[in-house]
C-alpha cells in the first residue's frame, strides 16, 4: 500500500486552471483499481492520495496527472504494509 503526497510547486490559480483534469484522472484511478482515497491538504498546498497495488503501476499511474504533466507538483510515495485496522477496514490489511 502506498501514500502519495504531492507538495504544489506553483500558485494555486495555475492548480485550479488543471483541476477539473486532475478530479477526471483520478476518478479513472479509482475506476481501474489503484487509488483508495483522495484528498486536499489542509493548508492547501498539495493532497494527499492513498493507493494499492504496486509501485511500477502506481508510478506509471502518477506520470498521466495533469499536474505531473505539466510539472505543478512534487511527488513523494511512501509504501507501508498496513497490519492493523479500524473495524471495517481489514480488507485494507490483507486480513
Amino acid at each position: 500500500m502506498f501514500i502519495v503526497s504531492l507538495t504544489y510547486k506553483v500558485p494555486l490559480d495555475q492548480i485550479d486552471a488543471h483541476l477539473a483534469e486532475h478530479v477526471e484522472w483520478l476518478k479513472a484511478g479509482y475506476a481501474s483499481g489503484v487509488f483508495i482515497v483522495s484528498g486536499r491538504k489542509i493548508p492547501r498546498d498539495g493532497g494527499i492520495i492513498m493507493a494499492g497495488g504496486d509501485r511500477d503501476r502506481l508510478q506509471e499511474t502518477l506520470k498521466g496527472d495533469p499536474f505531473h504533466r505539466h510539472d505543478l507538483a512534487d511527488y513523494v510515495i511512501t509504501e507501508f504494509e498496513p497490519s492493523m485496522t479500524a473495524n471495517g477496514f481489514e480488507r485494507m490489511a490483507g486480513i
